[in-house]
């Protein structure tokens, strides 16, 4: 897995870098097929308050990209309410991933026979 995180108007420290990999792990233990992830956190001046930090993440998996982002005023509540967002997205495709299409119980019976 390829993963980026940069910062646009923002330094990227090691705790923010920690706790956006902390977060990361939880969406990779439900889907492990992510080639790359793309991380973007910004900090916008003109904004109002309340949505003045961003976070942005590009999650290129097999067949899909997913793309999500969330703005709050506290960068670190971005990232929580980012990585939800993403968690759910991600066990979505998982879900239509998967074949969930079974034999019949009739033709499972005349196969054996």
């Amino acid at each position: 897995m390829n993963l980026t995180i940069s910062g646009h108007h923002l330094e990227v420290t090691p705790a923010l870098r920690e706790y956006v990999l902390t977060k990361l792990d939880r969406v990779t233990r439900h889907f492990d097929q992510v080639v790359d992830v793309s991380v973007l956190l910004t900090v916008e001046k003109n904004k109002e308050k309340e949505r003045r930090q961003r976070a942005e993440v590009t999650l290129h998996v097999k067949g899909r990209d997913i793309f999500v982002e969330h703005a709050a005023e506290d960068l670190y509540a971005a990232i929580d309410t980012l990585m939800d967002k993403l968690d759910r997205q991600v066990v979505r495709h998982k879900d239509r991933v998967q074949d969930h299409h079974h034999e019949s119980l009739k033709r499972q019976a005349a196969s054996a026979t």
